[in-house]
């Protein structure tokens, strides 16, 4: 499906091999005529994303493998996704735990993640939170809010959401790969997980919006902080912080494995680390995420494990290692 980080995901692909079809509704984005190494084989043009439903025997027939991005999954919708009946890289079942802001939090509470602290009650708001509606939304509509007036002033009507505290600290967003395949590197539950990557997100128009003053001036100017997401800013930490990365990834995978069987593949904890070099996990996104995108080549990290690595490419060694080894079930669902 084009969109999101498809153009990697392609790109990957063909580097380990594999012919590729492009899924889009409409006629084909021409920007892929400008980047041939990651331009599909072959173009399936649907009407809307449900056409999917009533071509899977097509794409069964094809041996179609479908990889889930972001975008993918929200424009479809999670329950459409999980019904379709087309092999698809990954757990199906961590789709509906991902969305729902709820299980979301029940299973990274559980796996015994520093979390923002949650407010039930708008009414008990006595501090900045953050708003956030359920789904993967690219930051489009999450706002601020400072009391119950402003909540309510700001709040869509009909929408589910969950209000966080407001946890002052940088944005790091980390890229893991859990392989339930491999097994030399580091030992997770009989599989291995890699740290491939991390980046920080620029957002519009709250990343420039202390140009023109501080959020209470624009405010009372009209001007509301938003957090749409326009781009991604590659970023390394530093290394001291590297155990306390793979400690918790270990345990989310852990945690996953207790309760939907597993995630595979690659999964994304979004993070605020506070000027106490402590972790508070906000989200998590258990697919590729746009992150990764400027790592077509590797990353600091992903070169000390292999050059020309990035995470599309080592979703199509995932396959090609399942397919070669008849596993492929483990991987797919």
């Amino acid at each position: 499906m084009t969109s999101h980080s498809s153009l990697q995901i392609f790109h990957g692909a063909k580097q380990e091999g594999f012919r590729t079809l492009g899924i889009t509704v409409g006629k084909p984005p021409r920007h892929y005529d400008a980047f041939p190494l990651s331009k599909p084989d072959r173009w399936l043009e649907l009407k809307d994303y449900h056409e999917l439903m009533d071509r899977a025997d097509e794409l069964v027939a094809e041996n179609v493998i479908l990889i889930p991005h972001g975008s993918f999954v929200e424009y479809m919708g999670g329950k459409n996704y999980e019904k379709l009946p087309v092999p698809s890289f990954g757990n199906k079942q961590v789709l509906e735990w991902e969305s729902n802001r709820t299980m979301e939090r029940e299973w990274l509470h559980a796996a015994g993640l520093t979390m923002p602290e949650e407010i039930k009650d708008p009414k008990d708001i006595i501090q900045p939170v953050i708003v956030k509606y359920h789904g993967a939304k690219g930051g489009r509509g999450f706002f601020i809010a400072k009391n119950y007036h402003e909540f309510m002033r700001k709040i869509e009507k009909g929408q589910s959401y969950t209000i966080q505290e407001f946890v002052l600290g940088t944005r790091y967003y980390l890229h893991y790969f859990f392989s339930p395949l491999r097994e030399q590197g580091y030992s997770v539950d009989g599989g291995i997980l890699e740290m491939l990557s991390m980046d920080r997100r620029d957002e519009a128009n709250i990343d420039e919006a202390n140009r023109l003053g501080s959020i209470n001036e624009l405010e009372a100017v009209g001007i509301s902080p938003t957090f749409v997401v326009t781009g991604n800013i590659p970023i390394v930490l530093r290394e001291s912080l590297l155990p306390k990365v793979f400690d918790m990834g270990e345990k989310v995978v852990k945690e996953s494995i207790k309760r939907f069987g597993g995630l595979v593949g690659p999964f994304c904890l979004e993070t605020v680390v506070t000027d106490q070099l402590e972790f508070k996990v906000f989200e998590i996104s258990a697919r590729i995420v746009a992150g990764t995108n400027p790592y077509i080549t590797g990353s600091p990290y992903m070169d000390l494990i292999e050059p020309n690595l990035s995470t599309g490419r080592r979703i199509a060694q995932e396959i090609r290692l399942a397919a070669d080894a008849g596993r492929l079930g483990e991987v797919c669902s």
